[in-house]
């Protein structure tokens, strides 16, 4: 989630932003290569005011192992280190550690409207018609809007299967403000949606209609962080391309080949166009698929097994402290704006 204003990075040719910046990962799941490429790698570059976090709370709408959730939390604090994130420059911390979350989010609720939770996508998709359906599943876009209007981001990139979460965040803004106007003028900032630079939307492996997702159920189809060498070159041996001859890049004709050369494309820092010309062969492609997907996970993994997690820990705690600053003084404006 990106403010202005935006510089190119001379590595990645991608705009990198000097503004404040706030993306959090929900541990539903184990981070796969496609969370590497579209959130960790361009978070590690990014300049600016950086808050980087993991989003626990979000892990809970779901009936949950808390065993698990604490597991995969501390699995993604480490991974985020492991990728490169600094500490020194970029505020890393864990959603839960930071109060001001759950503080702002109870305020929002009292401006927002059964009605508008209602039409969210996840609600409508996993919960409405269900009696034992928590009530974290409602709420939860509530929640999300805190985590963005406590640190006044004003342009938040997101994918269009996220842009509701930002339009409810801007509604509830806006109606904040209107309502409740803060001592020295409008409490929050209203965010406006973006459109990220275009990077690679790496798609399931077997079923490449849709995206690659690290709470897939079937991991046959899903490149985790973690996934040792064998592993890797078999599924992308057993990737699912097609039928026609030849290697031409046509990602609504030939889906599956067209994920593996965006694969090795993002992998290798080169073109699609330059990937589909240097081979004529599936197997050829799956050969350097591995090899550029394990030249990647290498260093990740060995700097993984690295960190104690007492030192990632101590990382993380420090960050909270740091995100409490800045989270602090929003969530003291809008409890006096509202009353309290």
């Amino acid at each position: 989630m990106i403010t202005e204003p935006t510089t190119i990075h001379p590595s990645t040719g991608q705009p990198t932003s000097t503004g404040v910046q706030l993306s959090l990962l929900t541990p539903s799941g184990h981070l796969t290569i496609g969370n590497y490429i579209g959130a960790l790698a361009p978070m590690r570059e990014a300049r600016g005011d950086c808050y980087f976090g993991v989003s626990d709370l979000h892990a809970m709408t779901m009936p949950h192992d808390r065993s698990l959730l604490r597991e995969r939390t501390a699995e993604f604090q480490r991974l985020m280190l492991a990728v490169g994130l600094d500490p020194v420059r970029q505020v890393l911390f864990r959603q839960s550690a930071v109060p001001e979350h759950t503080g702002l989010h109870y305020l929002l609720e009292c401006v927002a409207r059964v009605g508008e939770l209602g039409r969210m996508i996840q609600f409508k998709e996993k919960g409405r018609d269900n009696g034992e359906t928590r009530m974290s599943l409602l709420s939860y876009p509530v929640l999300m809007s805190a985590d963005i209007l406590l640190y006044q981001a004003a342009e938040v990139p997101v994918g269009q299967d996220q842009s509701q979460h930002v339009e409810l965040a801007r509604d509830l803004a806006q109606r904040f403000n209107r309502d409740y106007p803060g001592q020295d003028g409008p409490v929050f900032t209203v965010p406006v949606t973006v459109n990220p630079p275009v990077a690679a939307r790496l798609r399931d492996l077997q079923r490449p209609t849709i995206k690659m997702s690290k709470s897939a159920t079937n991991p046959a189809g899903v490149i985790y962080l973690l996934d040792g060498p064998d592993a890797v070159r078999r599924k992308i041996r057993r990737a699912v391309t097609d039928s026609e001859p030849g290697i031409s890049y046509q990602p609504d004709r030939r889906p599956g080949l067209a994920n593996l050369l965006e694969l090795v494309a993002a992998c290798a820092g080169r073109s699609v166009t330059e990937v589909a010309d240097d081979h004529d062969s599936f197997g050829s492609l799956k050969a350097t698929a591995a090899d550029a997907v394990i030249a990647t996970l290498e260093p990740i993994q060995r700097r993984y097994a690295e960190l104690a997690p007492d030192q990632v820990d101590a990382v993380f705690a420090a960050g909270a402290e740091r995100a409490r600053s800045t989270a602090g003084p929003t969530l003291a404006a809008a409890r006096q704006a509202i009353g309290l």
